[in-house]
């Protein structure tokens, strides 16, 4: 067991180093019969035939009834339909050259060290589940093999021609924009030193503002009015006050502890 004085991640709980377990590999449609099954239900019936000394023997495993029965309801198939299949036979690989073990990660926290990591066992076994190889298993795999060459999209033809298909040739935010332009186009410069003087006016009401309030108050185009703010005023880029602006210092007359944020709609 690794320990670390600091830290319990590298421990590791080998209570079940003794435990033999076997390592098989099933098909991808009986994992997922499998996941979805009910808790404590049964999954299948494994056999085992000793076929006498110095030979392997013969496993075999067969889904269970209701297994079965779960897999027809979730597809829609009937008893002549295709389905997945029922008998399967274990390979046997040779693993005497490999050392496998198996590790969990318990999610109710209840491993004897609390690292979360445990050795389940050693592996002890080495197995593929191959699926009877009959007509239904062909017919299968056949249509999982027309699944998967189905293109994902498709040319339909249309009767005629949707509305929202139609191009446009001004859009809303097109709209919006080109009659903001035009406002602004229409306001005419005020003097400099007029619009400073119903700047200061609208700081000493309050200490904070947003650009487009000053625009509404002075009725100035945005790009000359900022010209004119970068002068006398500082733009705030941080909280509180983020993206408002606010009087030079030269320029403030009033006690700043006194000024509350005022946000202008």
């Amino acid at each position: 067991m690794m320990t670390n004085s600091t830290s319990t991640s590298n421990e590791l709980d080998i209570l079940n180093a003794s435990r033999g377990v076997w390592l098989v590999k099933v098909p991808k449609y009986m994992a997922n019969e499998w996941e979805s099954a009910p808790s404590m239900a049964e999954l299948g019936r494994l056999k085992i035939t000793n076929r006498g000394a110095g030979i392997k023997p013969e496993i075999f495993f067969d889904l269970s009834k209701d297994v079965m029965e779960r897999a027809k309801a979730k597809s829609g198939t009937t008893s002549n339909d295709v389905n997945i299949p029922k008998e399967h036979q274990f390979v046997i690989s040779d693993i005497s050259h490999q050392h496998l073990a198996v590790f969990s990660h318990p999610t109710d926290d209840k491993s004897t060290n609390g690292s979360g990591l445990v050795l389940e066992g050693n592996v002890v076994q080495k197995a593929e589940c191959r699926p009877t190889g009959d007509m239904n298993y062909m017919r299968l795999k056949a249509k999982q093999m027309e699944k998967a060459n189905k293109p994902q999209r498709t040319v339909l033809k249309l009767d005629q021609t949707p509305i929202s298909y139609l191009p446009v040739s001004h859009h809303k935010v097109e709209v919006m924009n080109d009659a903001r332009k035009k406002a602004e186009g229409k306001r005419s410069r005020e003097e400099k030193d007029k619009v400073m003087e119903m700047l200061f006016t609208a700081f000493e009401k309050h200490q904070y503002y947003y650009s487009k309030d000053l625009e509404r108050i002075t009725k100035q185009p945005s790009t000359y009015l900022k010209e004119i703010l970068k002068e006398i005023c500082v733009y705030n880029t941080k909280n509180p006050h983020k993206n408002m602006w606010e009087l030079k210092p030269e320029y403030r007359h009033y006690e700043v502890t006194q000024e509350k944020p005022t946000e202008q709609g």
